[in-house]
């Protein structure tokens, strides 16, 4: 119980879920779109399941890297100071060089 309540496995585990998501999304866009006849190969095969499985795990070990080793690498860094002027857009005159 204690482990769901520490704020950097929460995160983890929150960045690992988006990153098997973006695998599953990943996986499926692959299957739909059919680059370089990938889906006709995995269906021609007599172990299609296993390369499916295999082409899943490895999308999802590679993005669920990267969703958590981005959010340890984003922890240390300082927000960015609000904009002064409350972000309304200023006209500015630009003259083009000849």
């Amino acid at each position: 119980m204690k482990l769901r309540r520490h704020p950097l496995l929460r995160l983890l585990a929150i960045n690992l879920a988006i990153g098997i998501a973006a695998a599953v999304v990943m996986t499926g866009g692959l299957m739909w779109l059919n680059p370089a006849h990938l889906r006709d190969l995995i269906l021609a095969d007599r172990s299609g399941a296993a390369a499916f499985a295999l082409l899943l795990f490895g999308l999802v070990v590679t993005f669920g890297s990267v969703a958590m080793g981005t959010a340890v690498m984003a922890l240390g860094r300082k927000p960015k100071p609000p904009v002064p002027g409350g972000g309304k857009p200023v006209a500015v005159l630009v003259r083009a060089l000849n």
